[in-house]
Parts: structure tokens; sequence; C-alpha cells
């Protein structure tokens, strides 16, 4: 593993045996360290050979640091209405962001997109062997980069993300026209409402990706499954191209 600064970013890279045919990108949590997926790295080298081989797993740390609120390690890709979130837990009414264009998220996109823009140049792989994802914040900030990306890529991962920015999320996307994503959500999340969740696929499809929904009973979090359902992606998309090429 290696630590690479991309567009500003601090990346988590982990690099293939040999050439790299195919890159990963990740996108943590808001509240999380900016290493907080790295260990998946590893994870997914194991689960799926091929990545291993020819993949370039990047792991991206969030630009904005929460220390100031005594949050240490803490990281966000653009800050959140804390009150409404203490307020929807202590009352129990679950938030509702779909019209929600929170402060920031321009700007962390742009800076990703820079960021991917610069691996695409470097390794000269196609967007089509490219594949974004991101857990809760980092899966928004996917799916709001995705909108916006010169090219379809090969795939998405979105772990416990949720609707938000809506009346642009809902307007014609052709870069999610056939894309593959593998979206998860627990039944029990008190931190994003299931229901959201459900209307994000909703959009999702309306664009004309076709999303494989993965639900599961507990909470915030990505379990086994959600996590075999997301290699199974991976190596739909590593397939698609001959280990030769």
């Amino acid at each position: 593993m290696s630590i690479t600064e991309r567009a500003g970013l601090t990346c988590h890279e982990f690099h293939p045996r040999r050439t790299a045919q195919h890159v990963v990108v990740l996108c943590h949590g808001f509240g999380a360290a900016g290493d907080d997926l790295v260990p998946f790295g590893r994870e997914l080298q194991q689960a799926v050979p091929p990545l291993a081989e020819s993949a370039l797993i990047v792991f991206p740390q969030a630009p904005m640091s929460l220390d100031s609120l005594g949050w240490g390690d803490s990281r966000a890709w653009w800050m959140i209405d804390m009150a409404k979130l203490q307020w929807a837990q202590q009352t129990g009414n679950l938030r509702d962001l779909r019209g929600d264009r929170p402060e920031g998220m321009e700007a962390a996109r742009n800076q990703l997109i820079a960021a991917l823009t610069e691996i695409q140049l470097e390794t000269g792989i196609p967007w089509s062997r490219f594949v974004l994802g991101g857990f809760s914040q980092g899966a928004m900030l996917a799916v709001e980069t995705l909108r916006h990306l010169p090219e379809r890529l090969g795939g998405a991962i979105l772990f416990s993300g949720t609707l938000l920015n809506e009346a642009e999320w809902r307007q014609p996307s052709p870069t999610l026209s056939g894309l593959p994503i593998m979206q998860s959500h627990g039944r029990s999340d008190v931190i994003l409402p299931y229901s959201l969740a459900v209307e994000l696929r909703s959009v999702l499809e309306l664009h004309g990706a076709i999303v494989q929904f993965v639900e599961f009973a507990g909470g915030h979090a990505i379990p086994e499954p959600v996590f075999r359902a997301a290699c199974r992606l991976l190596s739909l998309v590593c397939e698609a191209v001959p280990a030769d090429k």
C-alpha cells in the first residue's frame, strides 16, 4: 500500500501485482477517520483475486477535518446539520434529506472528479473500467460525482446512502444509463432512513441504472452479505476485460 496526494486528496492506494487494468475508488462516510475503509483493500484483493492482479484500489481521505469539534482524526466531505441529526436521534424522527443541497458538496465533487481524472490520465485506463462507491456520505458523494463524469463508469457501489439534492438528481443523467450499481441499506438504519434508500434506488433506475438492491436486518453498516454482493459486482467488471489484455 502507498499514500499518494491526488488533486489535494490524500489517497491510500493498493497496487496490483501486474499492470493496472481497473480502478476501484471507495469514499468513507461523515465522521470517519480518513483510513476508515482502508482495511477493505486487502479483503477485496483476497475475495476477488482479479483485483489483486490488475486493479488499483483507492481510498481517498475527505478534505475536511472535524478536529475542531473534538472529533480527533474524523473527516467529512461536507459539513452536516448536527442539530438536525441530534434532534432526529432524540425524537426518533428519521432525517429526510431529499430536499437538501449541502453547502460544500459541489466542491467535494469537483475535487473527487479531479482526483479520478488524474488517475485516468496517469494510467490510461478507460472510464468503463472504473468503479466508484462509498459508505453513507461517501455514497452520496459517489452519486453526485457519477452524474458529472464525462463517461459512464463500469460500476458503482453504494453502501447505506440516501436521496438528497432530489430536484437535480431527478434531471436526465446519461452517465447513469446502463450503469451496474450495487446499493445496500439496513432496514433498521437510524442514521439514514431505509425508505429514502428505496427512493434513491427509484431515482437511479429512472435514469436507466441497473440496480441490485441488497437490504438487510441491521443498521448503518456493511455486513458480510453486502460485502459479498460488492465483490460480485467487482468480479463482473473485472471479467469484462480479458486477463491478458
